[in-house]
């Protein structure tokens, strides 16, 4: 049984094939099924924000939306300003420094300044 990758535009992973295309339940981006081995490449390689500009390492980022910090009673306000941000891999690709410590935030939850 294949699996099903994640939305190449939001990342999050509830995505269904529908005809020739995957589709994002989440933000309804659509792209072709037969082009996915080029899309994850590219997606492993290319990390992109809320907006689709291209994130690297040292940029400074803004949050677009409040974010609760799970297992704590910590939430991070949106407008926060995050300098300095790190690319890492995984589900999660951006890691941080903030006042109240480190955090693992994904990148359709930023915003490039």
């Amino acid at each position: 049984m294949s699996t099903i990758p994640p939305c190449p535009q939001c990342t999050l992973e509830n995505t269904y094939p529908d005809g020739d295309n995957y589709v994002c339940a989440d933000c309804g981006y659509e792209w072709p099924i037969h082009e996915t081995t080029d899309a994850e490449d590219d997606a492993d390689t290319v990390v992109r924000d809320a907006n689709g500009n291209v994130l690297s390492d040292g940029d400074t980022v803004v949050l677009i939306k409040d974010l609760k910090v799970k297992g704590s009673s910590t939430t991070l306000k949106m407008g926060t300003k995050v300098k300095n941000i790190r690319l890492v891999g995984g589900d999660h690709e951006v890691d941080c420094k903030l006042d109240n410590g480190s955090f693992m935030l994904k990148a359709c939850f930023l915003k490039k300044v």
